[in-house]
């Protein structure tokens, strides 16, 4: 499974029930009242374990976690930025 259907799948059985039909990868959680703070915290917890990453508390803004989309690229630069780390810490 991709990045985006891992994130996709999440939400739609977290938050919205089963219904997959009423999301939309650029749909804002917040104006559609999707998630709310609860939720964004069950989210975190979600990204963290599963692609393995630690999301600073700046880095909790809309812009990175307000859409399928938004998450999809936040997720993508993190992890790419933690493997570029990895590389230089063993050379």
């Amino acid at each position: 499974m991709d990045v985006k259907t891992k994130i996709r799948s999440f939400i739609v059985e977290n938050f919205m029930y089963g219904d997959a039909e009423s999301l939309h990868d650029l749909d804002s959680f917040r104006q559609k009242g999707i998630i709310d703070s609860t939720g964004i915290l069950e989210l975190i917890a979600f990204l963290e374990e599963t692609f393995e990453i630690k999301i600073d508390d700046e880095e909790i803004i809309p812009e990175n976690l307000d859409s399928t989309e938004n998450i999809h690229a936040f997720i993508s630069h993190k992890v790419a930025g933690s493997k570029s780390r990895k590389i230089k810490v063993s050379l």
